[in-house]
């Protein structure tokens, strides 16, 4: 808590942030404006816009818009997530801002969405251990291998006190089995997500705070981008990505292909 609010730490935070994303034409951040940054101070550009709330809660007849930022914040999280490992932890409609700028070529002239991530006290950063075994989770969800995923969520502690971790294998298990079904497929990957960490709360699983911010971080960007559109799944996004991709040579180029206009 008190790291998130020495804000001369905020400060390198969005340098890092403009860093990692300066190639990005539709996401920026704001800049400190030094030399007024101090622990207790951060003084930074004025970033034009309106809360994505906006979008999120309503606003008919904008539905190309609302994919377009569903896309955005779901590649913006992955490379985050995947290719920076380095990841805005905050990501509710409250810390996101929408500008439309105009696109030219073409007969008409049309208004492209730009995201601007703001607040970025709070962030994340994942050991190599931990790094692997999120990502061997979501290929173990993407393949409904419950066991493997299981597995993969005891060791994302490096203190485990799991009282009794067969029966939380077990249970896990069975929950995959159902998903695998006709009837289980209608599950929305996210309740499957939820679902999912209740059995860790139940089972008293421990899971270190980094992964835990990680994982709370990606299921709130999925519930508001959910409603910008409901047929985009962020998980089944991410974990497609994380099967088709040798993420440790080639994901950098994936994620910016994607985002190329």
């Amino acid at each position: 808590m008190l790291s998130q609010v020495d804000l001369a730490r905020e400060a390198s935070h969005l340098s890092r942030f403009i860093y990692n994303f300066r190639r990005w034409k539709d996401v920026s951040f704001p800049k400190p404006v030094y030399p007024l940054v101090h622990p207790a101070v951060l003084v930074e550009t004025y970033e034009h816009g309106e809360s994505v709330a906006r979008y999120v809660d309503g606003m008919e007849g904008h539905e190309w818009i609302k994919t377009r930022l569903a896309h955005i914040g779901t590649h913006a999280l992955l490379k985050m997530l995947l290719v920076d490992n380095f990841i805005h932890a905050d990501m509710h409609p409250g810390n996101i801002l929408v500008r439309k700028k105009a696109s030219r070529g073409g007969l008409f002239k049309t208004k492209k969405p730009h995201i601007v991530f703001l607040d970025v006290g709070m962030t994340a950063e994942l050991s190599k251990n931990d790094r692997e075994n999120l990502l061997e989770f979501f290929k173990a969800v993407a393949l409904r291998d419950g066991r493997t995923a299981a597995l993969r969520t005891l060791k994302l502690s490096r203190k485990q006190n799991c009282p009794n971790p067969e029966a939380f294998i077990e249970e896990v298990e069975e929950a995959f089995k159902f998903w695998g079904t006709p009837e289980g497929d209608l599950v929305h990957p996210a309740d499957c997500m939820h679902e999912l960490l209740e059995k860790v709360r139940r089972h008293r699983v421990n899971v270190d705070g980094n992964v835990c911010t990680v994982m709370v971080t990606t299921l709130v960007l999925e519930g508001w981008q959910r409603k910008l559109d409901p047929g985009y799944d962020v998980m089944h996004t991410l974990q497609t990505m994380v099967l088709k991709t040798d993420w440790a040579k080639s994901l950098s180029y994936t994620v910016d292909g994607l985002m190329a206009p």
